[in-house]
C-alpha cells in the first residue's frame, strides 16, 4: 500500500500511509485509538475505497473496488468483532459465498467435507454443527481464520484478536500463526496489548494521526519506544500513584450477602470513599455478575446494598442510577452504547430528566455539557452531533464515561474499563478513575488483566465461583497469591 489517502465528512483519518507486508511474516500495527489502523486495512479488505494512493499485491498494481476484489486476491479480514452469521453452525459459516450447490440446495456433504478438510489442515477441532452465538471466542475466531483460509487466503488481518481470549487461547492462537507463517501466509496484527507483540511480530509499523510515523524490526523497537511513537510524547509510569485512602473515609458502597440468578452466591465486600477495589479472578467466576447485579442490569435474588449507608431496592438499572451508581460496562457496543445516536444524545441519555423541559428535550443544555465533556475526556469527534457508530473504540470508550460523569453517580461500577483501547487512551482512563477519587467516589474495577488490577487497587478481592475467596491489601497482592486463590490452590 503506498500513499493511502481517506477523509470522512470532518476527517482526515489517512494521510499519505504506505505499508508493504511479506509472505511468511507477522507485521504489527500498532496505534492509538483513532490513528486510522481500522480504516487502513478496511481499504485493504475492499471495505472503504480510498481517496488516494495505490495498492499492489505481488508486485502488481489493483483496484479495491469491494470485499470481493480482495478476496480474490487472498486477502482476508478477520474484524475485532466477528463477521459470522449466529443462528449458522461452523461448517456452513465456513463455506459461507462459496457454498457447493446441488441445484438450489446446499450440498451438506461437500460443505462439511471442504470444512473438515480446512480444519484438518489447522489441526483444530470444533463443533461443527453448534451455531455460532453458542461458540467461545476462541472457537469463534478459529471459524473466522478457516473460513479466510479455505477461500485461499494468503494475506490474513487480525484486528484485536487476543482482546478477549484467555493465556492458554492465546499460546494456541500464536502457535497457528506459527504453523501458517512457516507455510507462507502473511499477517498484519493490529493489537493494544503491546506487551505480546515480540512474541508474534517481526515487523513493527506505528501510525499516529493519519499518518505512518515508522516501521523497524521488532527486535529493535522496545516497548517504551513503541508508545512514545504512537503518542508523540513519553508516558509517565504504565499506571499512575494511588492516593491513600483517609483512615476516617465513609463508606460508600456496601454489598451483604448478595445474591443473583447467574453466578452472584453471597458476596459482600465494602468500598470507601477515594477507595478502587479491584475484582480479580478467572473467566466465568462471576466477577461482572457481581457488578451487574449491584447495578441492577441483573435484579439480585437476595442480599443488600448499601449506598452512604442507605439501604437501596435495586429492582433494574433505573433505580440504581437513583442511588448514584455508574455501571461502565464490559461491552460498550452492546451495553454501553446506542450506536446510531449521536455523542450528544449518549451523554445524556442517563439523566436525560436533567435536560428536559416537560415533555421536551433542551437541546441547547445538552450541548454545553456534551462540549465540556468532550473537552475534558479529549474525546475525538467531528462534533457532538457525530454517530457513535463511526467513533474509534477508545473514543466509543470515553462517551461511555462521558454519559456517567454528567450525573451525580458516587459509586462507579468499571467493568474491563481499558478493554481494546491504546496505551495512551488507558493513561487518560486512569487519570480519569483519579479525578474521580478526588470526588470523593468509590470505585470498584473488573479486569482480566492481572496487572491492571494489581497496578490500579488499594484492595484487591478474588471471586471464585461466585463468591469471594481472599481479600489482599495493595502490598500483599501479588501475581502468584491472586492466581493461586482465584485457582483454589494453595500458593
Amino acid at each position: 500500500m503506498t500513499g493511502i489517502e481517506k477523509s470522512f465528512p470532518g476527517v482526515r483519518a489517512l494521510d499519505g500511509v504506505s505499508l508493504d507486508v511479506r509472505a511468511g511474516e507477522v507485521h504489527a500495527l500498532v496505534g492509538e485509538n483513532g490513528a486510522g489502523k481500522s480504516t487502513l486495512m478496511k481499504i485493504l479488505a475492499g471495505a472503504h475505497i480510498a481517496d488516494g494512493g495505490s495498492i499492489a499485491v505481488d508486485g502488481v498494481p489493483v483496484t479495491m473496488s469491494g470485499p470481493k476484489d480482495a478476496e480474490r486476491l487472498g486477502i482476508g479480514m478477520i474484524y475485532q468483532e466477528f463477521n459470522l452469521v449466529p443462528d449458522l453452525g461452523v461448517i456452513e459459516n465456513i463455506v459461507l459465498g462459496i457454498e457447493p450447490v446441488r441445484g438450489w440446495l446446499l450440498d451438506r456433504a461437500a460443505a462439511g467435507e471442504r470444512a473438515r478438510a480446512i480444519l484438518g489442515d489447522l489441526g483444530i477441532r470444533l463443533p461443527l454443527d453448534r451455531p455460532a452465538r453458542r461458540l467461545s471466542v476462541a472457537e469463534q475466531q478459529l471459524t473466522e481464520i478457516a473460513k479466510a483460509l479455505v477461500r485461499h487466503a494468503r494475506l490474513i488481518v487480525m484486528d484485536e484478536p487476543t482482546a478477549a481470549l484467555t493465556d492458554r487461547e492465546t499460546d494456541a492462537l500464536f502457535a497457528l500463526i506459527a504453523k501458517l507463517k512457516a507455510q507462507g501466509v502473511a499477517f498484519v496484527y493490529i493489537s493494544h496489548r503491546l506487551e505480546e507483540l515480540p512474541r508474534i511480530a517481526d515487523r513493527i509499523t506505528v501510525i499516529r494521526d493519519g499518518k505512518a510515523i515508522e516501521t523497524r524490526p521488532i527486535a529493535e523497537m522496545p516497548q517504551a519506544e513503541m508508545v512514545r511513537l504512537m503518542v508523540g510524547r513519553p508516558l509517565d509510569a504504565q499506571f499512575p500513584a494511588l492516593p491513600p485512602v483517609a483512615s476516617d473515609a465513609p463508606v460508600r458502597l456496601a454489598v451483604r450477602d448478595l445474591r443473583a440468578a447467574v453466578n452472584v452466591n453471597g458476596v459482600s465486600f465494602e468500598v470507601r470513599a477515594g477507595e478502587i477495589v479491584g475484582l480479580a479472578g478467572l473467566v466465568g467466576a462471576g466477577r461482572t455478575e457481581t457488578v451487574r447485579a449491584i447495578a441492577g442490569a441483573d435484579v439480585p435474588t437476595g442480599g443488600e446494598i448499601a449506598v452512604d449507608g442507605r439501604v437501596v431496592r435495586v429492582s433494574g438499572p433505573r433505580s440504581a442510577i437513583e442511588a448514584g451508581i455508574a455501571l461502565i460496562t464490559e461491552d460498550r457496543k452492546a451495553q454501553g452504547l446506542v450506536l446510531g445516536m449521536n455523542v450528544r444524545e449518549n451523554t445524556t441519555l442517563a439523566h436525560l430528566a436533567d435536560y428536559s423541559r416537560g415533555p421536551f428535550i433542551d437541546h441547547a443544555a445538552e450541548l454545553a455539557i456534551t462540549t465540556t465533556e468532550i473537552a475534558e475526556l479529549r474525546i475525538r469527534t467531528p462534533s457532538s452531533e457525530q454517530t457513535v457508530r463511526n467513533l474509534s473504540g477508545g473514543n466509543q470508550q470515553k462517551v461511555v464515561l462521558a454519559k456517567w460523569m454528567t450525573g451525580d453517580a458516587r459509586v462507579f461500577l468499571f467493568d474491563e474499563p481499558t478493554r481494546g483501547v491504546d496505551v495512551g487512551a488507558k493513561a487518560e482512563i486512569y487519570a480519569l478513575m483519579l479525578q474521580l477519587l478526588a470526588r470523593g467516589a468509590g470505585i470498584v474495577m473488573v479486569s482480566s488483566e492481572l496487572p491492571e488490577v494489581l497496578g490500579m487497587a488499594h484492595r484487591v478481592l478474588v471471586v471464585r465461583a461466585g463468591t469471594i475467596v481472599a481479600e489482599f491489601a495493595r502490598d500483599d497482592a501479588t501475581p502468584a497469591r491472586v492466581i493461586a486463590a482465584a485457582a483454589g490452590v494453595a500458593a
